[in-house]
Formats: structure tokens, sequence, C-alpha cells
């Protein structure tokens, strides 16, 4: 399947108030794509596309929320009616709520449901008939939560989950029917973006990811990339490839590893009123940023460059499963 240089391209992306999305949106601009960019908070917009037209970019915004199908509909064909067409289609809409599963009400658990998982699947469902014209991509920020489930965060994690059986499903449709729009899955680890400063806690204080981090340039890169080529999922992240193996290799070695570290490393020393401002329900100013809190917890990833260059993964790992073998076959010689 090949897929347009992101210069001709006319992309859309949800959730581009600020972190990953925000960052993404500013990324495909200074490539030379035509960007409509959508999310609840229309200060946080505005000063996106003011930042994108300062350098010579194209881009304009409305304002939507990805739980409301008729909005997200809205934002597609005014992206359409625009631009004249849908390339590549971004969602990094996500909210969550931070607490033990008793503490969280059933409310606020569908609630993060309905934009983490059914704002992804709103997005894809009316985004796809214009996609599947011309062929395009579907790129998609889900999460390693979506492959391994946290302590405190259920609703998040169960959003994550579901995301990933949807693409998986989907996929697999689109091959049989042989639609040309590729469906990526970007799993990312944990980010520096505001998202721990605004989601909802109970927990007394400032959440936190459990270290290390990773800044957002590392997800945006890799959603880049997959709008140019074809890619299944694409983990973000070192430390979110070592997790996967582990969850791969001993499900129950992870389970002790977060009873230990899970809960504290989820709590900052930072005090915070469950009734502070948050935007589960409504968008909250102040935090219309790329990154987050946490600056001087993140480190470099070093194979998110493998995963860029297949020729050269599958190259290594020959080379190191021959040296297995050649190794295996001394031994038993």
């Amino acid at each position: 399947m090949l897929l347009k240089p992101i210069n001709q391209q006319v992309v859309a992306v949800m959730g581009a108030s600020s972190g990953i999305g925000r960052l993404t949106a500013f990324m495909f601009a200074q490539k030379g794509a035509k960007v409509m960019v959508s999310a609840r908070s229309e200060a946080g917009l505005k000063s996106l596309v003011d930042e994108i037209n300062l350098f010579g970019g194209e881009a304009d915004y409305i304002v939507a929320d990805v739980s409301d199908i008729e909005q997200v509909k809205t934002f597609v064909e005014k992206t359409v009616a625009q631009y004249g067409r849908l390339d590549t289609w971004v969602n990094a809409a996500a909210t969550g709520v931070i607490a033990r599963f008793e503490d969280i009400t059933p409310d606020e658990f569908k609630r993060v449901v309905d934009v983490t998982l059914m704002g992804q699947i709103n997005g894809v469902m009316v985004a796809l008939p214009y996609l599947k014209q011309q062929g395009g991509a579907i790129i998609c920020v889900s999460s390693m939560e979506g492959r391994r489930s946290l302590p405190l965060q259920s609703p998040y994690s169960t959003a994550k989950h579901g995301l990933e059986g949807f693409l998986e499903a989907l996929r697999v449709e689109l091959q049989h029917n042989q639609v040309p729009v590729s469906i990526t899955s970007i799993l990312p680890s944990v980010i520096n973006t505001p998202y721990y400063n605004k989601i909802r806690t109970k927990l007394g204080v400032k959440p936190t990811g459990i270290p290390p981090y990773y800044q957002p340039r590392v997800v945006a890169e890799a959603i880049l990339y997959a709008a140019e080529h074809p890619t299944r999922d694409f983990i973000a992240g070192d430390v979110g490839r070592i997790l996967d193996i582990l969850q791969r290799f001993s499900p129950e070695l992870v389970d002790t590893i977060l009873a230990t570290i899970g809960f504290s490393g989820q709590c900052t020393n930072e005090l915070k009123s469950e009734s502070a401002p948050d935007n589960l329900y409504q968008p909250i100013e102040g935090y219309n940023k790329i990154e987050g809190d946490f600056g001087k917890l993140t480190i470099p990833s070093f194979l998110d460059n493998l995963d860029k260059n297949p020729s050269l993964k599958w190259g290594i790992l020959a080379v190191g499963t021959a040296a297995l073998f050649g190794l295996l076959n001394q031994d038993n010689a």
C-alpha cells in the first residue's frame, strides 16, 4: 500500500489542543501538510493554528468533543469541504480518572470510555468513507495500557484494551476487502504531556506516570512515520518494549512488579484535592501546551529508529539469531 508524502497530504488531528496531538499537528504542518485540528478547548486550538500560520503553514480548527459523533462528523465534513479530501486521520484525544476502582463512579468510568474508546471509534466511523475513496491512513494513539493494564487506571486501561480489539477487527476486515487504508496503533510509554495535570484524581495528591518518561516528540515522530509508511503498530519508548516482552513472558511477574511499585509510583508529594478542576467533562484552560511537568524524569528512546528501518531491524535480529544458534551448536558439539 502506497501512502502520499506528508507534504501532499490533508491531515485531521483530534485531541490537538495539547500534548501529543498538538505537537503532531504542528509537525505535520511543518512538513507541508494541510492540517485541520479539533479538541474541546477553543483557546488551545486557536493558539495552535496561530503558531502554524506564523511560519507559513496551513491549518484551521473546529471545536468538537470526540464522544459526540455528530460533532466529529461536522469536523470531518469541514475538513473535506475546505481541503477537498482527507488523507490521514489521527486521534489523540483521551481523558482519565486515576483512583482505586471502588472509588470511581459508574458515570466517571463511562465517561472515560466514551472519550478514550468511543471517541476513537466515532472518528474512524466518520473518516473511513472518505479515506476509502483514494486510500489513506488511520492512526490511533493507543497506549501500552492497551497491552498491560495498570492499577489505579482501570477506566483508561479498559478503553485502551478495547481500542486494540477494535483496531484488530477493523484491520482484518479492510484487508479482506482490499481497502487501501492502513490502520496503525501507536502505543506510547509514559509521556511527558499535561495529561497528568488535567485528569481527575482521587489519590489526594497530584498523579504521575510511573517513571521514566519520554518526551512527546517520540510519539509524534512515530505518528508521522506511520502516515507515510503503513505500520501495524508502533511502541513509542523503549520501556514500553520491555514491558511488552515481560507481559508476554510472564503476566504474573508483571503483576508482582506493579503490586510493588504501581501505587506509590503514580503519586507525587504535591497535594491535590478531588474537587480540583479536571477535564473529565469539560476542558480546563492553562494547559494548552505540549509538555507536562516531568521533563526532569525523561530519558531518550533508542529502539524507535529500528522500527522505522525494518530492514535494519530484521537484519539485526537475523544476525543475533544466527549467533545464538552458533553458540548452541558449539555447546552441543
